[in-house]
C-alpha cells in the first residue's frame, strides 16, 4: 500500500506541475507581428511650388502600425531607433535624389514586420568652407568639452535660444562622471569618433571607458553600470565607437547631425541634432532637444 500512495502522489505531483506549465503558455498568448504599416513623410519647407522642400535637405518620418511597440528607421544604411515612432534625417547628397526608406516594426516577443518606401529630396545645402575649417581642419582636429569655463554644460526650455537659463555649470562642476575626458572628431570622410576615455591609451589603445548621461534615455546605448545622481547617471560604462555625421542649415541654422547613438558630452537621446548657437575658428557652442522633448541642452566645445 505504502508504494501505491507514494506512486499516487507522485503522479499527482507530475499532474500539478504540467498544468502549471500549460497555465504559463497560456497567458503569453500568441505572438503576432505588427501589421498595417503606415509611413508619414514631411519634407521642411516643402509646398504645392517646392513638392520635394525648401533645400535644406531635412525630412521628419512618422511611422504608425497596430501592435507596434518600437520602431527602427533604415536611412541611407543608418539604423535610426524611434520609440514613438518619429525620426528626423538630413539627406546631405547636393540636388534632387531618390531614397529608400524601410521601416521595422516591432511587436511583441520582438516580432517584427516592415514596409518601404522611396522618397524624393532637394539637397542644395553647401556646408561654408569656415565651417569645415573649423570642424576639421586640414587633416583632423580634437574637440572635447571646455570644462575649465563657464556654461561649458548646460540646460533650457525645450525650443528656447539660451540652452543655460535654467542651468549652467561652473568650471570643472562635471569632474569625475565621465564626460570631461571624452574627445570627439569630425572626420573629413563623414565618419565621427567619439574616444569615451582619452586617458587610457598611452602607450596602447584601449577602448572602454565610460559616460554621462540622462535616466531611461543612456539605456539607448545598451552599455552598463553607472551612477545615479538625481536625473543623471554617471560613470556609465561604454567604449568608443565610430558613428557618422553631416551638415545642414534648416531655417538657416547650422546644424551638425550624428548618426545611430551618436551624441557630445551627455547623451540625451533624442534625433542626435546639435544646433551651432555660436561659433568661432577654435570655439563653438551646440545645442539638443532631449528624446523627451522636455530640455534643450548645451555644450561649449573647443578644439584642442
Amino acid at each position: 500500500m505504502k508504494n501505491l500512495k507514494y506512486t499516487t502522489g507522485f503522479f499527482l505531483m507530475l499532474l500539478l506541475v504540467f498544468s502549471s506549465c500549460q497555465e504559463e503558455d497560456f497567458e503569453i498568448g500568441d505572438l503576432t507581428a505588427p501589421s498595417n504599416i503606415q509611413i508619414e513623410v514631411d519634407k521642411v519647407g516643402a509646398d504645392a511650388n517646392n513638392p520635394n522642400g525648401d533645400g535644406s535637405g531635412t525630412v521628419n518620418f512618422t511611422a504608425t502600425a497596430t501592435g507596434a511597440t518600437a520602431y527602427h528607421f533604415i536611412i541611407q544604411n543608418q539604423k535610426k531607433l524611434a520609440q514613438g515612432g518619429k525620426v528626423s534625417h538630413d539627406f546631405a547628397v547636393l540636388g534632387l535624389n531618390t531614397y529608400a526608406i524601410t521601416v521595422v516594426a516591432y511587436g511583441t516577443g520582438g516580432v517584427s514586420s516592415s514596409k518601404t518606401i522611396e522618397v524624393e529630396v532637394l539637397s542644395l545645402y553647401e556646408p561654408p568652407a569656415d565651417l569645415l575649417q573649423m570642424l576639421y581642419g586640414n587633416g583632423t582636429r580634437v574637440w572635447r568639452v571646455k570644462n575649465e569655463a563657464p556654461n561649458h554644460f548646460g540646460l533650457g526650455p525645450a525650443g528656447g535660444a539660451n540652452p543655460f537659463e535654467y542651468y549652467g555649470a561652473n568650471p570643472n562642476d562635471k569632474a569625475s562622471v565621465g564626460m570631461y575626458d571624452d574627445r570627439y572628431i569630425f572626420n573629413q570622410d563623414g565618419t565621427f569618433t567619439h574616444i569615451v576615455d582619452s586617458t587610457n591609451d598611452d602607450p596602447t589603445t584601449d577602448t572602454s571607458g565610460t559616460v554621462f548621461g540622462r535616466e531611461g534615455l543612456i539605456d539607448e546605448l545598451g552599455g552598463s553600470g553607472g551612477t545615479q545622481n538625481g536625473a543623471d547617471i554617471e560613470n556609465y560604462n561604454y567604449s568608443d565607437y565610430t558613428a557618422q555625421w553631416s551638415l545642414s542649415a534648416p531655417g538657416g541654422a547650422e546644424t551638425i547631425s550624428l548618426s545611430g547613438i551618436g551624441f557630445i558630452g551627455y547623451y540625451v537621446g533624442g534625433d542626435h541634432k546639435y544646433i551651432i548657437v555660436s561659433r568661432s575658428a577654435n570655439e563653438m557652442v551646440i545645442k539638443t532637444t532631449d528624446g523627451n522633448g522636455e530640455f534643450n541642452w548645451g555644450f561649449t566645445l573647443v578644439a584642442e
